[in-house]
């Protein structure tokens, strides 16, 4: 059973059909990446899964369980979180540090990773 499933995404804009029918696993402590041309709907599927939006039809499954991430914060509190294409976000701080960006500082290991 792979850990994260995306079932059947549907996502359209006024005027574009980002995704139709996008079916794709993902399993644990894996790599994997998402090649395409410009306005294949890479993003947008990273961000359906993130929970930044909401998809049209389909489902989101993790370890076989159905998951509704309708915002970034129900994603994260299921760890799921997106690292978004912009260069950098604070160029005065480190990459772990923009990477920890949101992340309540209490959050164990935080220390060690701004340390780095």
């Amino acid at each position: 059973m792979a850990f994260l499933s995306v079932e059947n995404i549907s996502k359209t804009f006024p005027g574009v059909r980002a995704l139709d029918n996008v079916s794709v696993d993902f399993d644990k402590a894996s790599v994997h990446a998402l090649m395409g041309e410009n306005g294949a709907g890479k993003s947008t599927l990273g961000k359906i899964i993130a929970g930044v939006y909401t998809p049209d039809k389909g489902t989101i499954k993790m370890e076989g369980r159905e998951i509704k991430p309708t915002d970034p914060r129900i994603a994260q509190e299921l760890g799921i979180a997106l690292v978004h294409q912009e260069l950098a976000f604070c160029p005065n701080m480190t990459v772990a540090e923009n990477l920890l960006l949101g992340i309540p500082n209490e959050r164990r290991f935080y220390g060690l990773v701004k340390a780095l």
